[in-house]
Order: C-alpha cells, then sequence, then structure tokens
C-alpha cells in the first residue's frame, strides 16, 4: 500500500528528512538528529509538518450539544475563539482518543490523531444528532507547529495579528505570508508556541515564509522523533502508548479535563462509578539511575514482583538520562517512591517523580 503523503513530503525530501511510515503517512522522523532537534525546540525554535492529523468540522444547531455528549471536557466552558484539550470515551470509560476542540464563531473544530481519523469519524457520526453537519477535513488542510522561545518573534513579521494578544489555548484568524490561516497558541512541546491550519495548497507558501523569517533565531525543520521526547519531557500523554481503550481518563492523569457534573456524556456513568469506588492504578512519571533508559513494554519492578510495564520511555536530552512513564497500582503511585526497570535483562533503579520532568 502506497503511503500517503502531506503538503511537504518534496521539501522533507529535499531537506535530508529520514521518512518512516506513521499512521500510513510518510513523515519526517529525523533531520539532523533527534536530540539536536529536541534541544533546537527548547533554546530556539523549530518548526513541524503535523498535516498528518486529523480535522473534522462541526456545523449546526445541535453542535454544541453534540460535542457535549461525545467528549469529557465542559463544551459550554468555551468561548468563541477559544480552543480546549479533551478526549471521547467509550461507554465503559475507555479512551477513542484525545483532541483539541476549537469554538469557532459559528462551527467547531476537531483536531484528532492521525491513527485515529478513521475510527474517529466513524465513533462521531455513530453519535450524530439531527441538525448537526460533520465534514472530514483531514486531507484538504495542513498543519503546522512553530515551537520554541523565539517562535512569536518567528510569526509576527509575517503577519498583522497581534501575537502578543493571543492567550495559551485561544486562536484567531489571519493572514500569514498572504494565505489565511487560523492561528492557535498551542503545541504539543510543553514550549510556547503556535499551530497554524491552513488549505494544503498553501503548504510550501508557509513553511518557506516560516523558515525564511526565523533564520535569524536559528530556526530548524523538526522531525516526529524529537516530537515525541519534548512531549514526554512533559509528560503528556500519547494516543497508543500511554492512553487507549484499555485505559480511562482518571487513571492516566486526565481527571482534570474529566467533567463528571457537567451533565451526561459517554462514559461518565462508568467513571463516576470509578471515581467512587477508588482509582486501582495510575499512571506515573519515573527517573531512572544511571543511563540505561527505558522502552514501552519493559517491565516495572517492586520489590521483586513486576508491578506494570512501561508505556513511554526514552534518554532525555534536557536531563540527561532516561524517563519514562507507566500505569502501576495505585499504592505505589507516589512520588519518591522507588521502582526498577527491567532493560535488557538487568534491573535499574527508577524513581517516581512529580510531572513535569523537565522544568525551566
Amino acid at each position: 500500500m502506497s503511503l500517503k503523503k502531506t503538503g511537504l513530503y518534496e521539501i522533507h525530501e529535499k531537506m535530508g528528512a529520514k521518512l518512516v511510515d506513521f499512521a500510513g503517512y510518510a513523515m519526517p522522523v529525523q533531520y539532523q538528529g533527534i536530540q539536536q532537534e529536541h534541544r533546537r525546540v527548547r533554546s530556539t525554535v523549530g518548526l513541524f509538518d503535523v498535516s498528518h492529523m486529523g480535522e473534522f468540522f462541526v456545523y449546526g444547531e445541535q453542535a454544541f450539544e453534540f460535542l457535549q455528549k461525545l467528549t469529557v471536557n465542559d463544551v459550554g466552558k468555551l468561548s468563541v475563539y477559544q480552543a480546549h484539550y479533551t478526549a471521547m470515551c467509550y461507554p465503559d470509560g475507555g479512551i477513542v482518543d484525545d483532541l483539541l476542540v476549537y469554538r469557532a464563531p459559528d462551527h467547531y473544530v476537531m483536531v484528532v490523531n492521525a491513527s485515529n481519523i478513521e475510527k474517529d469519524w466513524e465513533w462521531a457520526e455513530t453519535h450524530l444528532l439531527p441538525q448537526v453537519k460533520l465534514t472530514n477535513k483531514s486531507d484538504e488542510l495542513s498543519l503546522l507547529a512553530l515551537q520554541g522561545p523565539e517562535s512569536e518573534k518567528v510569526l509576527q513579521p509575517l503577519t498583522k495579528l497581534d501575537l502578543s494578544e493571543i492567550k495559551f489555548y485561544w486562536f484567531d484568524y489571519a493572514t500569514v505570508a498572504g494565505i489565511d490561516v487560523l492561528v492557535s497558541k498551542t503545541g504539543y512541546t510543553g514550549e510556547p508556541g503556535f499551530e497554524l491550519m491552513f488549505p494544503r495548497e498553501h503548504s510550501e507558501t508557509v513553511w518557506n515564509a516560516l523558515m525564511e523569517s526565523g533564520k535569524p533565531y536559528d530556526i530548524a525543520p523538526i522531525g516526529l522523533g524529537a516530537r515525541d521526547t519534548l512531549r514526554l519531557e512533559m509528560k503528556m500523554c500519547l494516543y497508543g502508548n500511554d492512553i487507549d481503550q484499555t485505559t480511562h481518563p482518571l487513571e492516566a492523569g486526565l481527571g482534570w479535563i474529566t467533567k463528571l457534573d457537567k451533565g451526561d456524556f459517554i462514559g461518565r456513568d462508568a467513571l463516576r462509578r470509578v471515581k467512587q469506588e477508588g482509582i486501582t492504578r495510575k499512571l506515573v512519571a519515573f527517573e531512572c539511575k544511571g543511563k540505561a533508559f527505558p522502552r514501552p513494554g519493559y517491565d516495572i519492578i517492586k520489590d521483586g514482583d513486576t508491578v506494570g510495564s512501561v508505556t513511554s520511555g526514552t534518554f532525555s536530552p534536557m536531563l540527561k538520562k532516561g524517563i519514562g512513564m507507566g500505569y502501576v497500582p495505585a499504592e505505589y503511585a507516589k512520588a519518591g517512591t522507588p521502582l526498577s526497570i527491567k532493560i535488557r535483562n538487568n534491573l535499574t533503579d527508577a524513581e517516581i517523580i512529580k510531572p513535569p520532568f523537565y522544568q525551566k
């Protein structure tokens, strides 16, 4: 099966990116190297192509009611031009996907994970209300993430929109390099930054303008490898690793987006029951001692017993040590608890920490 390509595929090839199959797309995993790209985003600014993500537009008189029932966060608290992080759950509380919801003046936008586009679309259509029109624009749009401390200085010369006026998790419409763009102050790195959504045919125009504007700040293209290590340093969940249909938001540390008192939503009864009975396991963050680092699937050991497995793990470019996440029984989930990680048949000492791993 041939891989799908984003509107920037040829640019990635020209820039020497290592391209891999990610969710059916040929995507750049790295250009110069994951650690170098990671540190670029933390120190100055980097540009990501995340056009493989899915975008569903929600129109109609019942758009609010539809999203309020479909997702766990409270859509009623969103102002126009505001976005929030949320999730969709199955009736048993398992997670369909985590996503962003944007409230525009006359519609909503759902930004979903690339690997879940088809599944999410079917799930949303299954729960559609009569006066809702759902449109899948995933193949029509490009999405770029400009991330890092210097991101505002790079983007501001290209638009008349006052970027300093946009608050975290808010957005606006603007002309960027002559192209109509949705500009949101969001990202998946823990750094200041923006995500830009616009028609696919303008991909190279916007990318090239940002790269040119970013030259004084040593801007670099960043692959999905560094995107993963950046999000892990901030303990941001990755669907398919840290969360999936076998996990629920409360044990995953996503209680802050799960509004059990907002009214009915899919999975609410199961999640209320979990809260009443008590959470039996929790997703924890841990740091390894020494130079070894964990990978997904490695056993988590406590007092000689296997108590869980690593869901995400890597070598942290900023902390210079192994970091990871995994589910452990609730009684072992307290910060400071010592654990061991089984790495290549050796036990490596580790300790649960209060996230995020990387702090400014």
